[in-house]
């Protein structure tokens, strides 16, 4: 049904998979199953998870509601011991954000290898920063998506849902200096792919992994904290400079295919925070009371 009906990404049934087997595994430890489960054994599973962070808690939670409520629709039963459980409270954490600094210094560092390597890699950091897109989107990007010349690309994203997503005259620049020397990362005896960054991976393309692998590595070379630089990251850069420079939150939110606009209201308490940072740092008055 998640599949089918709801156009759930492979991640997402993967983690909804996780959450499932692991409050069934508690079931076994006593002498219920999913279909027996009461309120009290909901309850006691929620508490035994005390010591995770509150959003696993909230999302293991919410796999649990969504399955009682396929239950319950299907006929298996005849109600939802979740129902009166309360979602453990999430603050949101401000995302990280790399300074515009930071991404000039990034993009030089990966265009000093004139390689194959390089390019691709100049290539996946200006599609990122240039179209906010996920890593799970980027990764899977068709061949077709890159060959638009109207300087944008078609994403199917969460949900299955299809925006589109800018590309900036660097970016468009990367993406036709890494389709001359694609072929160098097909898949041995493969004539083409249909990805856009193929690899010899099982899956065909560049996968998560190696993706955040690259960028690790691209950190290193360029003197930043790897722990700044990861493909969300990018992506909060990319939100987070538009707002900054006056971009309006409809639009931001469009591009980066949230479905609600209070995800992307976050960009307005980070642009906020660095503009209070700057007035602290620059401001005479904020100097004067250090140097006090």
């Amino acid at each position: 049904m998640m599949s089918a009906e709801r156009g759930a990404s492979a991640n997402t049934l993967a983690a909804y998979r996780r959450d499932l087997l692991d409050f069934g595994a508690a079931l076994a430890r006593g002498p219920r199953d999913f279909r027996a489960a009461t309120a009290a054994d909901s309850k006691s599973y929620v508490a035994s998870l005390s010591g995770l962070a509150a959003s696993t808690q909230a999302r293991r939670l919410s796999s649990l509601r969504q399955f009682f409520a396929f239950l319950y629709s299907e006929g298996l039963r005849r109600d939802d011991p979740t129902g009166t459980i309360e979602a453990p409270r999430r603050e949101r954490p401000l995302p990280k954000v790399l300074s515009r600094a930071d991404i000039d210094l990034l993009i030089s560092t990966a265009g000093e290898k004139k390689n194959a390597d390089g390019l691709r890699l100049t290539c996946v950091l200006e599609i990122l920063y240039a179209s906010g897109l996920r890593v799970s989107e980027l990764a899977m990007l068709p061949l077709s998506a890159a060959r638009n010349r109207d300087g944008f690309l078609l994403v199917r994203g969460k949900g299955r849902k299809e925006r589109l997503a800018p590309l900036n005259a660097p970016a468009r620049k990367a993406i036709t200096a890494y389709l001359k020397i694609r072929d160098e990362f097909l898949p041995k005896g493969a004539a083409e792919s249909r990805y856009l960054f193929p690899s010899r991976s099982r899956e065909g393309h560049l996968t998560r992994r190696r993706l955040h692998q690259m960028l690790k590595e691209l950190a290193v070379k360029a003197n930043i904290d790897p722990e700044k630089l990861s493909p969300h990251v990018l992506r909060h850069a990319f939100a987070t400079h538009l707002v900054e420079g006056g971009a309006d939150l409809r639009s931001v939110q469009t591009m980066l295919g949230h479905a609600d606009i209070a995800t992307t209201q976050i960009y307005t308490h980070v642009a906020n925070e660095r503009l209070r940072e700057v007035v602290h740092s620059a401001h005479p008055l904020a100097k004067a009371k250090r140097r006090a």
